[in-house]
């Protein structure tokens, strides 16, 4: 049965409930199966709607994904780059929501400060959808978790594994998807890194955990935390506007935290490798090829381009990250849908 989710903001996942989380999933996997069957195609509820997606990030799936689940709901839509406006430098970000809150239907934002989000939802009027802050990524763990039932049905009391730089935005979504759906995630890194998850986002997992069951872990240890994980996922060890000074030091943490052969051979025989992409795996990128140039003799581990994740994973049968980049897409349509109303 649809849920009432007009005017609300996906700011933070956790402002939303363990049950309408269930219902955007499966909504996200009723709205991809509608368009392979070509069932989208002279629907478009949304027509006469407006959206702008604002982006101090550069993108390539949130963007596109934004683009064309608004095309098939019949949704314009108006992109706004780093470059594009006066936001947040010569115009307040409480000024340009109440602005843009008047030509718009709905507005994303991708950016740095999870208060520019927060003032947008404020000020704007409109449903405000986070596409990206440093603090969360909630688009992207609708089509994570989607993924993840796509490949194993009912999610409860499965196991998964975020290993590399926990306590960044991916990490902290994992936490919380995890937590909505009754699952086990242990966070793998340094012992270091593990005093540097959020404590506020711990106890709040900590608390969806006590009512729909799952739990939350810590290792150092990469082929232990694999035990028993169905899904193994990683990301980047330095994000996105993260200066690039910062590598030498995180591949020197997190080198013996890269997703290998052996790791996946210690997981279930079937486990699947995620990735939210872009995945350092090779060379075949300027930013990996200058790592490997300049990292490769003092760090072994990076000297074929690959950090996070080996280049054997990533082309494995394994790896559904391909998966969760289509996902991205109905995902976000599901989003746009239910928040603008139709």
């Amino acid at each position: 049965m649809p849920l009432n989710l007009k005017g609300r903001s996906l700011d933070s996942l956790l402002n939303f409930t363990t049950k309408e989380v269930h219902y955007l999933i499966d909504l996200s996997i009723d709205l991809k199966k509608s368009k392979q069957q070509g069932l989208h195609i002279g629907n478009r509820p949304l027509v006469g709607k407006n959206i702008a997606i604002l982006f101090q990030k550069d993108s390539t799936r949130t963007r596109c994904s934004f683009e064309v689940a608004a095309a098939d709901l019949g949704a314009s839509v108006t992109y706004i780059g780093p470059q594009g406006s006066n936001f947040g430098k010569k115009e307040s970000i409480e000024d340009t929501a109440k602005v843009l809150g008047r030509y718009y239907d709905g507005l994303e934002f991708r950016g740095f400060l999870q208060s520019d989000v927060d003032a947008l939802v404020k000020y704007s009027g409109v449903p405000i959808w986070n596409g990206l802050t440093d603090a969360e990524h909630p688009t992207q763990i609708i089509a994570d978790f989607m993924t993840m039932k796509e490949k194993f049905g009912n999610l409860k009391n499965r196991k998964m594994v975020f290993i590399g730089d926990i306590k960044n935005n991916m990490g902290i979504s994992c936490m919380i998807g995890a937590a909505f759906m009754g699952m086990n995630i242990t966070l793998c890194a340094p012992k270091e890194y593990h005093k540097e998850v959020d404590k506020n986002y711990i106890k709040k997992c900590e608390e969806l955990f006590k009512i729909n069951g799952g739990s939350l872990s810590f290792s150092d240890d990469k082929i232990k935390a694999a035990k028993d994980a169905d899904v193994i996922y990683t990301d980047v060890w330095v994000s996105l506007g993260e200066d690039f000074s910062l590598f030498e030091k995180r591949i020197g943490d997190l080198r013996n935290f890269q997703v290998c052969e052996k790791m996946m051979k210690a997981a279930n025989e079937d486990a699947i490798f995620l990735h939210c992409l872009p995945a350092f795996h090779d060379k075949n990128t300027q930013f990996s090829k200058e790592i490997a140039e300049k990292f490769g003799k003092k760090f072994p581990e990076v000297k074929d381009g690959a950090m996070e994740v080996t280049d054997k994973v990533f082309q494995s049968r394994q790896n559904h990250a391909f998966d969760q980049a289509e996902n991205r897409l109905h995902s976000i349509k599901a989003i746009i849908l239910t928040t603008i109303g139709y």
